[in-house]
């Protein structure tokens, strides 16, 4: 290849990862409050307390509301105050993420990037604090690490084989988080009315808080990390501490030969465009794919998309044509009704660029005070060298 050939090649290499970026996954908002949180405390149960912050009539921060202010009492019936707090998700450092990140071999196997062992996403291996281990290593969990949790009290339908946590294993309590009651408190014809777009990828979430769910993110660069899912713990968030990605969901290998993948994630909701794109990308890259299966998700969210997007057009087609009759007979309240759908829109765009602005606060004062702990730390060992002279 001639250097005008490789110059070519890098360009379109660039431009291929400016449109993966361009087109990748940020979390929901209700999991921005998740990340902003010094304490990462799961995103879904912040978002209950953080309606009801909305309703309230305070001046006070939503987390000095929740922590300090009027509303430190506060305790929702189906979120807890005690599961809000137990339930902090981990995130992440770049050096943690290292323990976690793939590659493949020469045989198109997924491995470990810090020490080749093939991967098997089977219960012989456990989280802990320096990645994926055997069951029978004795290295800590996280959650044993910094909270010095053994074991929170199992409900009645948990073995007490369940290991460290109900929040570590996916239960039935996990399994709720996504439950449309709506539906399924509907009898007959009624149910027809219950069903939507939501409703039906919550069916599918369902699934992924079964024991022994194993998880992947994929970032803009196609970097590959694998963990095992702890609900309320573990996450998809986990991986890259908050920030953008370009493909998740759940995933299955064999002796590192991949044998299933699913496009699931609740916490990014990635395309089923970007779901193509990773596997393109799998197969460009050498990875056996000789016995992968797609799980049926992936038919389900390109039918949902398609669905979405027709109901939109004929949604935005009617409103069109009511918006034209009302520009005719009623121009104020068209004028009032416009004003009010842009006034929501950029306050939902303002909440994220707070959020986004306070998270990228939080990560600069954690890299200084990193910085500043190890000066402070070399300085003592200094001290203690001419001491002992």
């Amino acid at each position: 290849m001639d250097s005008r050939q490789k110059g070519k090649h890098r360009q379109e290499k660039r431009e291929e990862k400016l449109e993966r970026e361009k087109n990748a996954r940020t979390m929901g908002l209700e999991y921005f409050l998740e990340m902003v949180d010094h304490k990462h405390r799961y995103g879904s149960n912040l978002r209950a307390y953080h309606r009801v912050w909305q309703q309230a009539e305070t001046d006070e921060n939503f987390f000095y509301w929740l922590d300090y202010g009027e509303g430190k009492e506060v305790s929702l019936p189906d979120r807890p105050r005690k599961r809000l707090d137990e339930e902090q998700v981990r995130y992440l450092s770049r050096e943690e993420r290292q323990e976690y990140l793939v590659k493949i071999d020469n045989e198109g196997r997924l491995c470990w990037a810090k020490n080749g062992i093939r991967i098997t996403t089977s219960p012989e291996w456990k989280d802990s604090m320096h990645g994926i281990v055997p069951t029978s290593d004795k290295t800590p969990s996280w959650r044993e690490a910094t909270v010095g949790e053994k074991s929170a009290e199992l409900s009645d339908d948990e073995s007490s084989s369940d290991a460290e946590s109900h929040i570590s294993v996916g239960s039935h309590e996990d399994a709720d988080r996504y439950v449309n009651q709506s539906l399924h408190n509907a009898k007959g014809v009624k149910k027809i009315k219950q069903v939507s777009a939501n409703a039906i990828l919550n069916s599918l979430l369902r699934k992924s808080t079964k024991k022994n769910t194993w998880i992947f993110v994929a970032d803009t660069s196609f970097r590959l990390y694998i963990g095992i899912k702890q609900s309320g713990a573990f996450q998809h968030s986990s991986f890259l501490h908050g920030a953008r990605i370009f493909a998740a969901g759940l995933i299955r290998i064999k002796d590192g030969q991949l044998r299933r993948l699913s496009p699931l994630s609740g916490h990014y909701s990635p395309p089923a465009a970007s779901f193509r794109h990773f596997i393109k990308n799998l197969k460009e890259v050498g990875t056996d794919m000789s016995r992968v299966s797609i799980s049926r998700s992936y038919a389900v969210i390109v039918g949902l998309e398609s669905y979405i997007g027709a109901k939109k057009s004929v949604k935005h087609g009617g409103q069109k044509i009511k918006d034209l009759k009302d520009g005719l007979l009623h121009p104020e309240e068209l004028k009032m009704r416009e004003e009010k759908a842009r006034d929501t829109s950029r306050s939902a765009e303002k909440e994220r660029a707070i959020l986004a602005a306070q998270a990228e606060k939080d990560e600069e004062l954690k890299r200084q005070t990193s910085i500043t702990t190890k000066v402070m730390r070399k300085i003592r060992s200094k001290d203690e060298e001419r001491e002992e002279e």
